[in-house]
């Protein structure tokens, strides 16, 4: 499958780095304890191995292990990162439908609810699931239309997740649900909602992106009809620090 470019773009939006530059044909971003996307280069056209050498050199000086995205139709870059010894690192599916797909049916009442700022709840149930206030800054920083979303089931809080909307597409990210709640369609409610907020605010599309080892999560998502639209994957060196 071919990655729309726009996925991309959306998710540099409604996912922003703490800072970009250019060193000739190669992206940085300082990531900030953000995750792994945030933090990594991309390329802009062919590279060189000076090139390469010159944007690990930057990262380390942001105190970032030198880390590549890799894009469709990137498998020349592939090669070359895996001769100077990087390593492949969690392969992710992108997953799209329209936001329709999931407002046709209505939500049982005081099961979710759209939220800003998140509550302190929310905060402990991100912190539960390793998404700490590196990340929480991220949400922070984005411009546009955003929401958190909080689930609750059985009287208690169950979930938490967050959504941003950039160019007509709502991406959803952070979703964490406890672990004594799951297993009770939490997720499938959590997402419903995403959607019903995203037509709301003017979003056509709904989007995520799922690291494809998380098989449990890539099975709600193709259950609930979303489609596998695209794909990428990191190059890291695992002894560039």
């Amino acid at each position: 499958m071919s990655t729309d470019p726009r996925f991309y773009a959306v998710a540099e939006a409604t996912w922003p780095c703490a800072r970009k530059f250019t060193l000739g044909p190669i992206t940085l971003r300082e990531g900030r304890g953000g995750g792994s996307r945030v933090s990594s280069a991309t390329v802009n056209g062919p590279v060189t191995d000076g090139d390469i050498a010159a944007a690990e050199a930057a990262m380390r000086d942001m105190g970032q292990v030198p880390l590549f995205m890799i894009r469709d139709g990137e498998d020349g870059l592939d090669a070359q990162l895996a001769a100077r010894g990087y390593q492949v690192k969690d392969p992710v599916n992108l997953w799209s439908c329209p936001a329709s797909l999931l407002t046709d049916i209505d939500i049982p009442p005081v099961t979710t609810f759209c939220v800003w700022e998140p509550l302190a709840i929310q905060v402990e149930i991100w912190a539960a699931g390793g998404i700490g206030p590196q990340r929480l800054a991220v949400m922070e920083q984005v411009e546009g239309p955003k929401t958190s979303i909080l689930s609750r089931g059985n009287e208690q809080p169950a979930g938490t997740a967050f959504c941003a909307i950039h160019d007509g597409m709502a991406m959803v990210y952070a979703l964490e649900i406890l672990p004594h709640q799951r297993r009770q369609g939490m997720g499938l409610w959590m997402m419903r909602q995403a959607a019903f907020w995203a037509r709301d605010n003017g979003a056509e599309e709904l989007a995520l992106m799922c690291t494809k080892r998380n098989t449990g999560a890539n099975g709600l998502y193709a259950s609930l009809g979303m489609t596998a639209v695209g794909q990428y994957h990191y190059r890291i060196l695992s002894n560039g620090d």
